[in-house]
């Protein structure tokens, strides 16, 4: 057995390991305690809406920055030499040219897939990573409407926006609610729940891990559940709903979207008679990456989890379409 992999399972809590086996069988769960062992590059993407990636390597290149450029998105990079701390202390990052992000992070936004005068929901928002990032995608011509329930959190959010440049507007509300609040109104929703972060693991912080627990995971999935159903109350037919996690487990990731295609699904039956009812169905994601897991799911389409690296977040996300 790899050395990595049995100084992970000496470390990691012990309910978590069986839990990761069981999910995801030998193979990946292997590679899953692999990457925790490893360190994370740094890796942001340049904010396009004041700034370009020439003018990013050019100020690079000029302080002694080693870099890679991400081959699926044209203005992401892994840095190889400096860590976040170093890189805030760029005029590029006070001026808000950058944005520090997970590479997995980027990933939902483009599955959204945002469009310019699009009516756009981030749910659960802070700290403003994909709602800048959505807002730089449509070039500030969608409406962005960005939730976040906590205050301390909402304050980042704003700050964020503002720094980036953003024309999304932030309120502060419990996302469990914005369904009734907005019904049927929103084009594109995104909804990154709040999760008990197993995809951020790294095994030589113990902060990363320390406060997991079986019982936070249950409680974490009976929240999903609600703004998920949120989510999908206040999209209009036709419209996109992504689910995302920085989460690896069953019970926070796939199984939340199909019990709650399911719970939706039959309410919309029983509610047949009216001529507004509408279905969801899971879509595909055809997004091209090095170890990920394609999660099949009953109608054949898949949503994706990304196994943790020394680049990329474990995460999870999954498409759904309102029919």
């Amino acid at each position: 057995m790899n050395s990595d992999i049995i100084k992970a399972k000496a470390k990691l809590p012990i309910d978590f390991i069986n839990d990761l086996y069981k999910d995801l069988g030998e193979r990946n769960a292997d590679k899953c305690l692999e990457g925790m062992c490893k360190k994370r590059f740094t890796t942001l993407r340049v904010n396009t809406l004041k700034s370009n990636k020439e003018t990013i390597k050019k100020c690079f290149d000029e302080q002694g920055i080693i870099y890679e450029e991400v081959i699926w998105h044209e203005n992401a990079f892994i840095i190889k030499n400096k860590n976040e701390a170093d890189l805030q202390k760029l005029d590029i990052y006070k001026e808000g040219k950058i944005y520090l992000q997970s590479l997995s992070s980027i990933i939902p936004p483009l599955v959204l897939e945002p469009k310019e005068n699009d009516k756009i929901l981030d749910l659960t928002a802070a700290p403003g990573s994909k709602t800048t990032e959505i807002s730089a995608l449509t070039n500030n011509k969608s409406n962005i409407l960005a939730n976040e329930i906590d205050k301390i959190r909402f304050e980042r959010l704003k700050y964020n926006i503002n720094l980036q440049g953003s024309n999304a507007k932030a309120i502060n509300e419990d996302g469990v609610n914005i369904g009734d609040k907005y019904p049927n109104y929103f084009d594109k929703v995104l909804i990154d729940a709040p999760c008990s972060g197993e995809g951020r693991f790294i095994l030589e912080d113990a902060k990363t891990y320390s406060k997991w627990s079986e019982k936070l995971k249950h409680e974490l999935s009976i929240l999903q559940e609600k703004l998920l159903l949120s989510a999908i109350k206040s999209t209009k037919k036709g419209g996109t709903i992504v689910y995302s996690t920085c989460t690896l487990n069953k019970e926070e990731d796939e199984n939340i979207v199909n019990k709650v295609i399911q719970k939706y699904n039959s309410q919309a039956e029983i509610d047949n008679i009216q001529e507004n009812s509408a279905k969801i169905k899971i879509e595909n994601i055809d997004f091209s990456l090095k170890n990920t897991i394609k999660v099949k799911h009953e109608n054949g389409n898949r949503s994706l989890k990304i196994i943790p690296s020394e680049i990329m977040e474990g995460f999870y996300i999954a498409k759904l379409r309102k029919i």
